[in-house]
């Protein structure tokens, strides 16, 4: 196995399904059967968790994450500071930071490097979140005006920067060229994504697997770096890490159709941006793929016209939200997400039974089951 893994994107995989997500084998791994026979007697446990008690597990270093989000995002420059006081209060579940500090503990990991690389990981979501906002010309994120909306593009997109350059200055503070290696690697695929959905907008082509690569660049990626960090900070072998990144990648990626669906099924008040914006945008989702290929041309011609128009002009949202209920492809992009969602709790399998893995496997769940 390479030293320095980096985990590919699935065109280079050749079967996404069977080789980066298939939870790297089931033989046991040293390091993780040490850890868990020194932790069994104080944290066995097999059970589901309630979405509530997930976060309640480290709800006191969330805190300190927050604290350490509102010290790093403080900048001479005042709009830099008003923008990264902006972005905080928006807020948000904290679910990245919450799967690198459950990782760290199933890891056997409770220093502050947990803290900062949750605040790491915080900052480069929402720097992507700056920086996608500019390119979709959206006005709203999270039911409040987007900081493009409030600042214009010239000044956000430099927020954006510096709030990833920020980051990297957090990170490398820890003197770890593993912890750098994978930030790294995770920027480049995370910029990469950007790039490539540009080349997928507007075109009615879009295949399942060039779905499935994006959806890993722009989401997935990112999940599966948070858990490795703990895996990291824990000093576990390469074999564990491995399985946790693959856990962390399944969950991104049922995470992200989930996140495309709700995008059709939700509203404007829950989501906190306007519903059908992914097709007003020019993307061709999940959803819709699985759609064109049932629906009679006539019908496909209207997913066309809204991505020709660039919005619901000629065809309503609710034409296409009433095929996508017709041709039951809602259910099949949630049965997708489901299988996912197994495949990143099989590859929990091996560690030590601990409410922190109770958790992990919860979120698969939770991810499932969101509204927003």
């Amino acid at each position: 196995m390479e030293r320095n893994f980096r985990f590919p994107s699935p065109r280079f995989c050749g079967n996404i399904k069977t080789l980066l997500f298939s939870g790297f084998g089931r033989r046991p791994d040293p390091l993780v059967s040490a850890l868990g026979k020194r932790r069994s007697l104080r944290l066995q446990s097999t059970r589901n968790v309630a979405t509530k008690d997930i976060f309640e597990l480290v709800r006191a270093d969330l805190l300190k994450v927050e604290e350490e989000l509102c010290q790093q995002s403080v900048s001479s420059v005042r709009p830099i500071t008003e923008i990264g006081q902006y972005l905080q209060v928006s807020g948000g579940k904290r679910l990245r930071p919450a799967l690198v500090l459950l990782s760290s503990k199933l890891c056997g990991y409770e220093g502050p490097a947990a803290i900062r690389l949750g605040a790491v990981v915080e900052l480069i979501h929402t720097a992507t979140l700056v920086h996608d906002d500019i390119i979709d010309g959206a006005e709203t994120r999270r039911g409040r005006p987007s900081t493009n909306s409030c600042w214009g593009n010239h000044v956000s997109v430099l927020a954006g920067d510096w709030l990833y350059m920020q980051a990297f200055n957090v990170a490398l503070a820890e003197r770890n060229f593993k912890i750098l290696d994978v930030l790294i690697s995770l920027t480049q695929l995370m910029v990469e994504g950007e790039l490539l959905q540009l080349t997928h907008l507007h075109r009615m082509d879009v295949s399942e697997d060039d779905y499935l690569e994006l959806a890993y660049r722009k989401t997935a990626c990112l999940f599966s770096a948070c858990v490795r960090l703990g895996a990291i900070l824990g000093g576990m072998s390469e074999e564990a890490e491995l399985r946790l990144g693959s856990y962390g990648a399944n969950l991104g990626l049922a995470f992200q159709m989930i996140d495309d669906l709700l995008d059709f099924t939700s509203s404007e008040e829950t989501l906190g941006k306007p519903i059908g914006s992914d097709l007003r945008e020019g993307k061709l989702t999940l959803p819709l793929i699985y759609l064109l290929p049932k629906c009679r041309p006539e019908e496909s011609a209207k997913v066309s016209l809204v991505l020709e128009e660039g919005g619901f002009h000629s065809v309503r949202l609710y034409d296409i939200q009433e095929l996508l209920e017709r041709y039951g492809t809602e259910q099949a992009t949630r049965d997708k997400a489901l299988q996912f969602a197994n495949l990143a709790r099989n590859s929990l399998e091996g560690f030590p039974e601990s409410p922190y893995k109770d958790a992990l496997r919860s979120l698969a769940d939770f991810i499932l089951d969101r509204q927003y």
